[in-house]
């Protein structure tokens, strides 16, 4: 996932070659400056229209690319990112998505599945199949317009549903712990929903990504079962190994064991990309594996996931915005309904088919449609993922901007719409599902 110039303009040092008195130093300053500054503003704004902070801070990096900057001032992007700074913002978001998907690993490792109600599994399940199958079905039609030239149609058809299929684990975390509701019952089977769903995506995305490079159906199998070989490695015993790490006397200090945790991401993602598997899975294995609940490995933790939201991360959401022009998007006529027809399944597949499962396991409507609701934010994570497909060019710039739309409505109309139903008004329970036990640090760690 490297960072592009999209439509700007960009020379060896900026848009105004000859004329700027900066160098490529220089401009990565003045750029990275930018880039953090209009980050923290428009998370700050977010915050105070109700919404999560990292919406406002991929809104900054989309800002700041074609679809708003270049628009309005078309030399602007290409003086403030020329493209020899590029590859150092590029440096700086891939370190940072993999030491977010290893904060993601955490949360999904810090959930508690065992002893489950069936309830849970069933919502899990649905939320994770339902808006797959539904984006399938809606992608089939779409195929005549987005379909990238040499792309396998199943490969397209199947993407699509996985990203539809998407609920943005650490950013219902979030939303969960601002809204002060993440010890209801359907704030608790939304988190393990989230949880089982965002790992069977990702698992779905490495399959499909196999599929797109070879049709071959032994060598797909043959990657599922390293995958699973894998995942089964780190979640079983290197995990329980790791457990018993931090309790040891010769543990070394807190910042050499940050230094490991860093090596040991960066070596993970290594693994898996020779592999065949994309590096991020390794990033997001190692979360699994990493020890939860003691002191030494949260502490050693604690500042990579603080660093990879405040000051990493933006380069992605900047490289993000450089790589998709929501502005030269002509809405009119057949990607309208396209937009239109992605947005109604998206937001249908994950509100009505968790919701529905809910309700048939015996939760009240009110509590069901909440649980939907909230398994509709996308966020960040469905940004990830889209701009892997887009790498590996499953969809074209057309599809990523509608399913960039996508993301970001899904997300920003999780609390507008948990207003509407009334269900912040409703006083939590003093309990949540006994059988269903998710980790308050989960639901309350401000992740991004």
């Amino acid at each position: 996932m490297s960072i592009r110039a999209g439509g700007t303009s960009s020379s060896g040092k900026s848009g105004a070659a000859g004329q700027s008195i900066l160098d490529t130093v220089g401009h990565f300053f003045l750029g990275a400056a930018a880039v953090l500054l209009a980050s923290q503003l428009m998370g700050f704004l977010a915050v105070k229209l109700r919404q999560p902070r990292v919406t406002g801070e991929i809104a900054a990096g989309i800002l700041l690319g074609p679809s708003f900057l270049g628009s309005v001032a078309p030399g602007a992007t290409g003086w403030l990112f020329p493209s020899g700074v590029l590859p150092m913002f590029n440096g700086l978001a891939q370190l940072g998505l993999v030491l977010f998907m290893f904060g993601v690993g955490q949360e999904l490792g810090s959930m508690r599945l065992r002893g489950a109600a069936p309830r849970a599994v069933l919502i899990s399940q649905s939320s994770l199949f339902v808006p797959f199958a539904a984006g399938a079905v809606v992608a089939l039609p779409l195929m005549d317009d987005y379909l990238v030239p040499g792309v396998p149609p199943v490969a397209f058809v199947l993407f699509v549903g996985c990203a539809l299929s998407i609920t943005a684990f650490p950013v219902l975390a979030r939303i969960l712990g601002d809204l002060g509701i993440s010890r209801t019952r359907p704030g608790q089977l939304s988190l393990f929903a989230a949880a089982v769903g965002d790992g069977g995506s990702w698992l779905m995305l490495s399959a499909i990504l196999s599929l797109a490079h070879g049709t071959d159906l032994t060598s797909v199998l043959g990657k599922a079962l390293v995958v699973i070989a894998v995942t089964v490695l780190f979640v079983g015993p290197l995990r329980r190994l790791m457990l018993r790490w931090p309790e040891r006397a010769d543990t070394p200090s807190t910042p050499v064991v940050t230094l490991l945790l860093v090596v040991a991401v960066a070596a993970s993602a290594t693994l898996t990309a020779a592999l065949g598997i994309h590096q991020l899975i390794g990033a997001l294995l190692v979360g699994l594996a990493w020890p939860h609940g003691h002191r030494k490995a949260s502490a050693a933790a604690a500042p990579l996931a603080s660093t990879a939201k405040t000051v990493l991360l933006p380069f992605f959401f900047l490289g993000f915005g450089l790589g998709v022009d929501l502005h030269s998007l002509h809405l009119g006529g057949g990607a309208g309904l396209a937009l239109l027809a992605l947005l109604v399944v998206a937001t249908a597949g994950k509100v009505f088919g968790p919701g529905l499962s809910a309700r048939l396991t015996g939760l009240p409507w009110s509590e069901s449609l909440t649980l939907g609701i909230l398994l509709n934010a996308r966020g960040l994570t469905e940004l990830v993922v889209l701009q892997i497909g887009y790498e590996a060019h499953l969809i074209n710039k057309e599809m990523l901007g509608l399913l960039t739309i996508v993301a970001l409505v899904t997300t920003v109309m999780t609390t507008p719409l948990l207003k509407l139903t009334g269900a912040l008004r409703e006083p939590a329970p003093p309990a949540a599902d006994p059988e269903v036990r998710a980790s308050e640090h989960a639901g309350t760690t401000a992740t991004t």
